[in-house]
C-alpha cells in the first residue's frame, strides 16, 4: 500500500504538469495568434487610411512635389494652399459651406417629418391596398437617381425652381427616400403595440399616439436618418450640379470641382486643402452620432 501511495503521489503531479504545459502551450499560440490578427488589421486600417493621409499631407505640399512624392510624411508646411483655396473662386469657399448646411439642413428636416409619418402609416394604420403601396414604396429603393432626373427637371424648370436649393430640398419633404421609411418601419414595428392600446385607451387620437408615444421611442432611427442624410447631402454632387449653375448656389462638391482646369491642370494643392475642409463636417457628424448610428441600426433588424 505504501509503494501504490508512493507511486500515486508522483504520477498525479507529472499528469499536472503536462496538463500545465499544454494548457500553456495553447495559451500561446492564442496569444500569437491575437498579436498577428491585431497586426494585420493594423496594416489593413493603415492601407485604407493610406489615401486619407495623403491628402491631408499633400495640402500642404506645393504642387510640384504632389505627384512625384507619394510619402505620407511631409517634406514641408505650405499653409498657404488653405488661404489660396479659401479665395481661389469668385466667391469665399464659406459661401459653398454655408449653401451644402442649407441644403443639408432642409434635406434632414424634411427625411424627419415625411418619412417618419409615412413609416407610422405602414406600420401602424389599416388602410386599402397597404401592401401593395409598401411594395412598391420598397421597390423605388432599386430606381436610380438618374431616372426621375430628367421629368423631375423639366418641372422644376416649369415652376421657376432651377438655381434655387428647393429641387434638392423638396423632394425629401415629399418622403422620396424610400430607404429610411423602410428603417423606420422596421423599427416601429418592434415598438409594442400595447403602448398604442394604452394611450387610445387615454382618448388619444393616431396624431397624439404618434408625436407623444412613437416618435419620442424613435430616437436612434431618427438619428440614424439624421446621419445617413447628412452624409449623403454633403457628398452630392450630380444634384447640385444639374440645378445649381449659378456660382452664388453652388454647394461645397461643386465648387470643389472647378478647382480643375482641363487646360492647365489646376492648382491642385488648394483642392487638397478645401478637399480636407469640406470632410471635417462630415467627419464630426459620424463621430458625434456613431453612437446613435450602430444603435439605429441595429434595433431595425437591418444585417
Amino acid at each position: 500500500m505504501t509503494t501504490e501511495t508512493a507511486t500515486r503521489a508522483l504520477t498525479v503531479p507529472a499528469n499536472g504538469r503536462n496538463r500545465a504545459q499544454r494548457d500553456a502551450s495553447r495559451g500561446i499560440k492564442r496569444s500569437a495568434w491575437s498579436i498577428a490578427k491585431h497586426v494585420i488589421m493594423i496594416a489593413l486600417a493603415l492601407l485604407m487610411l493610406y489615401p486619407l493621409l495623403w491628402m491631408v499631407v499633400s495640402s500642404l505640399r506645393p504642387n510640384s512635389e504632389i505627384f512625384t512624392n507619394p510619402s505620407i510624411i511631409p517634406d514641408s508646411f505650405q499653409v498657404q494652399n488653405y488661404a489660396t483655396g479659401w479665395n481661389a473662386l469668385s466667391d469665399p469657399f464659406s459661401l459653398y459651406l454655408g449653401n451644402s448646411i442649407i441644403i443639408v439642413i432642409g434635406a434632414i428636416l424634411g427625411n424627419l417629418f415625411a418619412c417618419s409619418l409615412a413609416a407610422y402609416a405602414f406600420a401602424r394604420l389599416e388602410f386599402r391596398f397597404k401592401r401593395l403601396a409598401f411594395t412598391i414604396m420598397l421597390l423605388t429603393i432599386m430606381l436610380p437617381f438618374q431616372v426621375t432626373l430628367v421629368p423631375q427637371y423639366i418641372m422644376f424648370s416649369f415652376v421657376h425652381m432651377l438655381n434655387t436649393f428647393w429641387p434638392l430640398i423638396l423632394p425629401k419633404v415629399l418622403g422620396t427616400d424610400s430607404f429610411f421609411i423602410f428603417l423606420m418601419v422596421q423599427f416601429i414595428r418592434a415598438i409594442p403595440r400595447e403602448l398604442d392600446e394604452a394611450a387610445r385607451i387615454d382618448g388619444c387620437g393616431h396624431p397624439r399616439i404618434f408625436f407623444r408615444v412613437i416618435l419620442p421611442l424613435m430616437t436612434p432611427a431618427l438619428a440614424t436618418t439624421t446621419i445617413f442624410t447628412f452624409i449623403w447631402m454633403w457628398n452630392e454632387f450630380f444634384g447640385p450640379i444639374v440645378y445649381l449653375t449659378q456660382p452664388h448656389t453652388w454647394t461645397v462638391q461643386v465648387a470643389l470641382g472647378q478647382f480643375i482646369d482641363n487646360q492647365t491642370g489646376g492648382d491642385w494643392g488648394a483642392l487638397f486643402a478645401m478637399s480636407v475642409v469640406s470632410l471635417i463636417p462630415v467627419f464630426l457628424a459620424f463621430l458625434i452620432g456613431q453612437r446613435f448610428l450602430i444603435r439605429g441600426i441595429a434595433t431595425t433588424g437591418i444585417k
